[in-house]
């Protein structure tokens, strides 16, 4: 059907091209620091005072490729250890006499329950293997505090351990080396713990915590992970208390950190080697540091060192070189005797701070007491506004008046939210109903972005088509302003308060994340201003006065896209091992999913605009070019395959053994799973030499099969 556009039509096109165009560039720009294209590594002859990419490149080279396999039990994770024990012992010869390095193996045994998926685990081991050194001053005392930096290097099974954890090891190598080669003498000691067993429930950090005695002279610590291969080095964790995460915010030279993924990550089910450290088996503070991104190859055999991310260890070891002389030259590092006499942990009575860093250009960071009073000042104004605009002029009832028309702007921007979140899940299911497969966008995310967002825009300007003129309440003849100044008012009004409301929500949930709505409430606030001066000084000019409203948000429109980019990207790599669910509904739950969570991404990004900009695209014209956009999205990913080399669909497979004492087998079976929404009659579908290998033929049925009891899976992909 064609369409047919008049001069209005044509200026809203021109409008939403200007707009394509101008997230298109902040896309661009997002990618680049997500990915670290703005950092350039540094060579393997590059200045000893410098942290080396390179170099520690060529320790991931030998522990991931050279060693084979680091798993317990295997010879390759007792060569490992001596690697490590080697490159520090070469350390210890060429350091200067003001410096004292101690290096020890320790082995340790042990037992101990945790909490894990909402079940209580037991555990006994023995003989597990870490190796430590302690780097400190000549003169320094057994007592000192001082700071602990931990990282594993065993690895998953069935997998080289690259990113998991060889890069991670890598790294605190070459910190080791460079605060030796550099001539900084760290005022407080620094201890290099390199455990041998985390993949298998964190068993060496826990040995250390309960036999060293070395642990309570620690005053803080920094935990280095990896569930990728590299971009944004996270901090995902923090506390107890806000002196860590200010130590790393005054500290980091490519800050990356959000306070809002303290909110998230204690629902993910995995843990790190921080929950030792800092919760079941001490309340030390210290940070949780992991790479997030390149999840595809997270725990497979593609973890291997040409899918490192260039320049990810050349940030994270600037900043974690960077933040542990801030930790060891800080005067409220103290070792857990005075921890315990001072009756506080650092901070932890002014709670968990506000934080979050700007494309890693800077940080802003904030206390909890702050984030009381600066997180309430939107609503303040939102609900003095009507007030404070009117009373003077036109009495109370016009202030009721104002005030209601602000609410019912709130409503429709709520519809307008929920809606661009509701018609991307509605298409999603569509399309599940018309293809024969899922997750499409599991290998090519930029599907996820063609097909949800053109969608998730018409929802969001649904409210805005319904009502192109806003239902005032109050009296256009006795306030003597025009109608359409009176509606963009409550319009932008509405949308203020819809931020504002959230931001509150988020604090009186004693939650970390309002920070994101904050920015939008207070950039919003300077949009507007704009617009008015804008009007005031050359009139009612459409498109001058909307220029003039996006200007001032582009930051925030910029930091939208930044934040929003990399919670879908991490969500999609994330969805390849998320999990069977029982068919047939278990198969619409990855797409239903992160269709929602684009819909959000959308309406976080656009939602800022709508108040002034939205006229210009709540247009018929303007919704049936998006609908054709989404059709059109949907008949291409129909093309694309969901895995690929580079995303790789994970199965499991096992052999299981049912023992009744350690000498008699009762029982013994061979388990086959998938661990993502496409399932077995999909693998067996389009991998037939598998099939054929499995003896599996064409009339298999999960009604006929013997299916296995899950509680005996062995989840090594998590």
């Amino acid at each position: 059907m064609a369409l047919r556009l008049d001069g209005t039509d044509v200026s809203g096109f021109k409008f939403l091209f200007s707009l394509a165009v101008m997230y298109g560039l902040m896309s661009i720009l997002v990618h680049s620091v997500m990915y670290t294209k703005f950092i350039t590594p540094l060579g393997i002859d590059a200045p000893l005072d410098r942290f080396s990419e390179a170099r520690a490149i060529e320790h991931v080279r030998v522990l991931a490729h050279e060693i084979d396999g680091r798993q317990e039990g295997r010879q390759g994770l007792r060569e490992a250890a001596e690697y490590i024990k080697a490159q520090l012992e070469r350390l210890k010869e060429r350091a200067g006499s003001n410096f004292r390095i101690e290096i020890e193996e320790n082995v340790v045994s042990g037992s101990f329950n945790m909490m894990f998926l909402g079940h209580g685990i037991s555990f006994g081991y023995r003989n597990h293997t870490n190796i430590l050194v302690r780097i400190s001053s000549i003169d320094s005392q057994e007592t000192d505090p001082s700071v602990l930096m931990n990282a594993h290097f065993d690895g998953p099974l069935g997998s080289p351990g690259a990113g998991d954890c060889a890069s991670c090891v890598a790294s605190l190598l070459e910190i080791a080396r460079l605060t030796i080669d550099s001539g900084w003498v760290p005022p407080r000691p620094i201890i290099f713990l390199f455990n041998g067993a985390e993949e298998v429930f964190l068993l060496g950090a826990h040995g250390f915590m309960r036999t060293h005695k070395w642990r309570d002279s620690i005053g803080a610590f920094i935990n280095v992970e990896a569930s990728g291969t590299g971009g944004l080095d996270l901090v995902c964790q923090s506390g107890p208390g806000s002196w860590p995460s200010s130590v790393y915010a005054q500290s980091a030279i490519y800050p990356m950190a959000h306070s809002a993924a303290q909110d998230v990550f204690p629902v993910i089910p995995g843990d790190t080697d921080y929950r030792m450290f800092s919760e079941d088996y001490g309340s030390i503070p210290g940070l949780d540091i992991i790479f997030l991104l390149g999840g595809y190859y997270y725990h497979t055999n593609y973890d291997t060192v040409d899918r490192l991310v260039p320049g990810s260890m050349q940030a994270r070891g600037d900043n974690l070189y960077s933040a542990v002389k801030a930790f060891a030259e800080s005067a409220k590092l103290r070792n857990a005797r005075q921890r315990e006499s001072l009756g506080v942990s650092n901070g932890s009575d002014d709670g968990q701070a506000v934080f979050f860093d700007y494309l890693a250009w800077f940080m802003i960071f904030y206390s909890r007491r702050i984030a009381m009073a600066l997180h309430s000042i939107p609503v303040i104004i939102f609900l003095v506004m009507p007030f404070f605009s009117r009373f003077l002029y036109s009495g109370l009832w016009c202030c009721f008046a104002t005030f209601y028309d602000f609410v019912k702007g709130m409503i429709l921007h709520t519809t307008g939210i929920m809606l661009a979140i509701i018609f991307p899940v509605l298409f999603s299911i569509l399309r599940l109903l018309v293809s024969s497969y899922g997750m499409n966008w599991f290998a090519n995310p930029f599907l996820a972005f063609m097909m949800f967002i053109p969608i998730s825009l018409v929802g969001l300007l649904i409210p805005r088509t319904v009502f192109h003129g806003f239902p005032l309440s109050q009296n256009v003849s006795v306030l003597k302003v025009p109608k359409e100044a009176l509606s963009d008012e409550a319009r932008f009004w509405g949308a203020f308060g819809f931020y504002a409301s959230v931001t509150l929500a988020y604090l009186l949930a004693g939650l970390s994340g309002g920070f994101l709505t904050f920015f939008t409430s207070a950039s919003m606030l300077l949009a507007w201003i704009s617009f008015c001066l804008s009007i005031k000084f050359s009139g009612r000019q459409l498109a001058r006065s909307s220029v003039f409203y996006v200007i001032p948000l582009i930051p925030c429109l910029t930091y939208s896209v930044y934040f929003g980019g990399f919670l879908v990207q991490f969500l999609i790599e994330k969805m390849g091992m998320m999990g069977s669910l029982p068919p047939p509904y278990g198969n619409y739950v990855p797409d239903i999913v992160v269709a929602a969570i684009v819909g959000v991404v959308t309406g976080w990004c656009m939602g800022p605009l709508m108040p002034i900009c939205g006229k210009w695209l709540a247009r018929s014209s303007i919704l049936q070019f998006l609908l054709h956009l989404s059709v059109i999205a949907l008949a291409l990913s129909s093309q694309f395959f969901p895995y690929s080399r580079d995303a790789p669909k994970r199965v499991v497979f096992q052999h299981t053994f049912l023992t009744a004492d350690a000498n008699q087998i009762v029982d013994s079976s061979y388990d086959f799973s998938v661990v993502d929404s496409n399932s077995l009659l999909f693998l067996f579908k389009y991998a037939p030499e598998l099939a054929k290998e499995l003896n599996i033929g064409p009339e298999f049925s999960f009604e006929t099969a013997k299916m296995s009891n899950q509680r005996t899976f062995l989840v090594c992909h998590l």
